[in-house]
């Protein structure tokens, strides 16, 4: 997939104001629409140009497209990292206005996502106010063991004079005990103002969860790559295995082989005696490093003493 630069789509600095970027619509909308242009490129840059603009007339599609895209150039490989947009709050209905659609893969692997609430407005009279959403990142402990934590949301708006600007708040946030990434967690009234006397509306974030030094997740799982000794691992052994909860010993069976699996019931994400998960312990089988005259000697010695042909299997 290739990056697109919306920017000089439109023919616009990156610091356009809004009152600019619908100008510069306006003149290649018209310049290039089908029914009047006699270029053999105008349905295809009119297309072009209708999804540049549907990206930076939006304070915050543009706000998290200014973010995830400085460095790159149109036209280059580009793959958006995982939970590029987290931290920003976004109101109504999110990404998940497409507009007129056939928009290109670029635009809808960054904002042709659904899953968000939508907005709940009144035609007249008292009018309830949008509902908000954002995404979150959090760690797998908070997540395990339930938290109260503090997150700092950013809000993107224009000013009066019609500048992108960006504003933060901070919230403090109860994070249930055993959640999973991309459950939500809703605050009521959090989210934007009424209208007439109308009730606020709510905040939903959704939980992704900070790369881990030492777990990755599977759905309720948690898995740990578990290095051990070679002697461990033919003679077995007792050794104390990292988990969310803290260290726990395990019994690492004679004759254990990297890539060996093992489970520790209820160790993982969920409710204990509900949903909770397992963690699934990946066994790594570490050689001792050959780096003096005297282990490699070790080596040799073992060689003579232990023939062995690991590939034997394979006809070697």
């Amino acid at each position: 997939m290739d990056f697109k630069d919306y920017y000089g789509v439109m023919g616009v600095d990156r610091e356009a104001t809004q009152d600019e970027i619908k100008r510069a619509y306006r003149k290649l909308a018209r310049q290039y629409h089908p029914d009047v242009s006699k270029e053999a490129n105008a349905e295809t840059r009119f297309k072009e140009i209708g999804e540049a603009y549907e990206v930076l007339k939006d304070p915050e599609k543009r706000a998290a497209y200014d973010q995830l895209g400085r460095g790159y150039r149109d036209g280059e490989s580009f793959r958006p990292p995982p939970n590029w947009d987290s931290g920003f709050e976004f109101s109504g209905g999110g990404f998940a206005d497409g507009g007129q659609g056939g928009f290109s893969d670029f635009f809808e692997s960054l904002f042709g996502r659904g899953g968000f609430a939508g907005v709940h407005q009144a035609r007249s009279g008292r009018s309830r106010g949008e509902d908000h959403h954002a995404r979150i990142e959090i760690g797998l402990e908070d997540a395990y063991q339930g938290s109260t934590i503090g997150i700092d949301l950013a809000l993107p708006e224009y000013d009066a004079q019609g500048r992108l600007q960006t504003r933060r708040r901070g919230i403090q946030v109860k994070v249930p005990k055993g959640v999973t990434a991309g459950k939500r967690i809703r605050l009521a009234g959090q989210g934007g103002r009424g209208q007439r006397g109308g009730p606020a509306g709510d905040l939903f974030l959704e939980v992704q969860f900070r790369t881990h030094p030492l777990y990755q997740v599977d759905g309720n799982d948690v898995l740990l790559t578990l290095p051990i000794a070679p002697w461990e691992a033919a003679l077995g052994a007792k050794v104390k295995a990292p988990t969310l909860a803290g260290p726990v010993e395990v019994t690492i069976p004679a004759g254990a082989r990297s890539g060996q699996k093992m489970r520790l019931k209820g160790r993982g994400l969920g409710v204990a005696g509900k949903a909770a998960g397992d963690q699934i312990i990946l066994l790594k089988v570490v050689l001792p490093p050959a780096d003096t005259e005297e282990k490699r000697a070790f080596y040799r010695d073992m060689a003579a003493r232990m023939p062995f042909n690991p590939r034997s299997g394979l006809g070697g």
